[in-house]
């Protein structure tokens, strides 16, 4: 089949590699209905995290599940599946306390599963995944192609966006600012709306974006940075802060515009992969600023998020502007890196 392999920083292709099979009773095979390139996919593309070797990458893909193993239950072939972008069993003590993200016998696609089985990246036409019965999620019915957008952004940009919101502790009501307006961020924006904040602040330069952040329930633009930034929301919060922050990019300066922005007494929800973030302690502890966050639970959250999508209420989809055929996949890392593209779904 064919999978996207990172070979060296700015150095991505398309090439052949074996079928995934069933190795063990808990896996299930995905025929990929469609995948996407992620903001932290282009850390390694960028060369800021280290590349020693050609590797396969993607962690988000939706598809029908093609085969299963002896003792799958929950989903069977011919099943349109959701995938969260962590596989997990949903039974362990992690889980059962909603952090799938860190379940003890789970795992990420492009590594190795427990027994140190190779698990596939999710840019390719077919995925094995691991755990099937605590990982995938199936629909109701198979789902038109036009929602296929926005159940993509499932397995995980939206559902990071709404653990950012969930960690910031946003309330009805609340003013929130999102740092960030990549995919993540403008699903944050989305997020805090859903959550009944009755204003959402959204940081953004670019004209296409602030469009979609608008469109989402944003109330404000902020195209500011750095200190003229964090002076513009204190100026739109008469000089008090933002209620809860949404900081959904990672880095240091990202993170520090996000807990200058937060008025003494709130939370700052952290989602951005850190790269660079030190949280300053002394200014935390001296503002009584909180912060929490991580790597997205997703399949907790799908519950959730899942039937808002089925029945239109929302539509994160619109964070993908720009489709492509999986063989244009360097395009597609291309188009995102130089910031043409906010998020790119690639189409096997």
């Amino acid at each position: 089949m064919d999978a996207t392999v990172l070979h060296a920083p700015g150095d991505i292709r398309l090439e052949q590699v074996p079928d995934p099979e069933i190795l063990r009773p808990t896996d299930a095979v995905v025929k990929v209905a469609a995948t996407c390139v992620c903001g932290s996919d282009l850390w390694p593309y960028r060369g800021v995290s280290k590349v020693t070797r050609p590797r396969r990458i993607g962690h988000e893909f939706i598809g029908v599940v093609e085969e299963v193993g002896a003792e799958v239950t929950s989903v069977r072939p011919g099943d349109f599946v959701i995938t969260p972008f962590l596989w997990s069993d949903n039974t362990c003590a992690h889980c059962a306390a909603g952090m799938q993200s860190v379940c003890a016998n789970g795992g990420g696609f492009g590594g190795k599963d427990r027994n140190g089985d190779f698990v596939d990246g999710c840019q390719g036409e077919f995925v094995r995944v691991p755990l099937a019965d605590g990982t995938l999620v199936a629909t109701p019915e198979q789902p038109d192609e036009a929602l296929l957008p926005s159940l993509l952004t499932l397995t995980d940009v939206l559902a990071t966006g709404w653990h950012a919101a969930v960690s910031a502790r946003v309330q009805p009501g609340s003013t929130v600012v999102v740092v960030g307006d990549g995919a993540v961020g403008l699903c944050g924006v989305l997020s805090a709306s859903l959550q009944g904040a009755e204003r959402v602040i959204a940081m953004s330069r670019h004209a296409d974006r602030q469009a979609v952040a608008t469109e989402f329930g944003a109330t404000d633009i902020v195209a500011e940075r750095g200190d003229e930034g964090v002076a513009r929301v204190m100026e739109l919060t008469d000089g008090v802060g933002a209620d809860a922050v949404l900081e959904c990019v990672g880095t240091k300066e990202s993170m520090d515009q996000a807990l200058a922005s937060a008025r003494p007494g709130s939370s700052v929800g952290f989602v951005g992969v850190p790269h660079g973030a030190e949280p300053p302690m002394g200014q935390m502890f001296s503002r009584n600023v909180g912060l929490a966050g991580g790597v997205a639970p997703v399949r907790g959250y799908l519950a959730d998020l899942l039937p808002r999508v089925l029945d239109g209420q929302i539509n994160p989809g619109r964070v993908f502007d720009s489709v492509l055929p999986l063989s244009q996949v360097a395009d597609a890392y291309r188009a995102m890196d130089e910031r043409t593209a906010i998020k790119v779904m690639l189409r096997p």
